[in-house]
């Protein structure tokens, strides 16, 4: 069970990047938009950030960090309603979301990578530090 388990943990962790490259290649294959394709695969890709975030939270502390997580996405979406409707004193729910979407994108990337940083060094120095 252990390994099942640690085998579906692994597949979360890199499951960024395979969702980003596959969504790429099919969008930009069949409308030959470079554009289009990588805005695709970035909006898909942030869903699978978030899960890898998580999945990266549990693998190295043993604990899910979901609920931060969400509250986190809660307070940048009401950030982006308010700096929307100042700036245009308008909302129009659509690019709210599409900016908010996008800032997420580049907040969880960011997470990921220096978690993933993060995990690789300190497995490698508990490594060493056992020999």
């Amino acid at each position: 069970m252990g390994v099942f388990l640690s085998w579906i943990a692994g597949i979360l962790i890199i499951a960024p990047f395979f969702a980003y490259l596959t969504v790429f290649f099919i969008i930009k294959m069949t409308t030959n938009n470079h554009r289009k394709a990588v805005s695709h695969a970035i909006d898909i890709t942030t869903f699978f950030l978030i899960l890898s975030v998580n999945e990266l939270a549990l693998v190295i502390w043993s604990h899910s960090y979901l609920w931060l997580i969400a509250l986190v996405m809660l307070l940048s979406a009401i950030c982006f309603v308010f700096l929307y409707r100042y700036v245009r004193n308008e909302i129009i729910y659509t690019k709210v979301f599409k900016g908010f979407w996008r800032f997420n994108f580049l907040l969880f990337f960011t997470s990921y990578i220096i978690l993933m940083i993060y995990g690789l060094t300190r497995s490698i120095v508990e490594s060493v530090a056992m020999y």
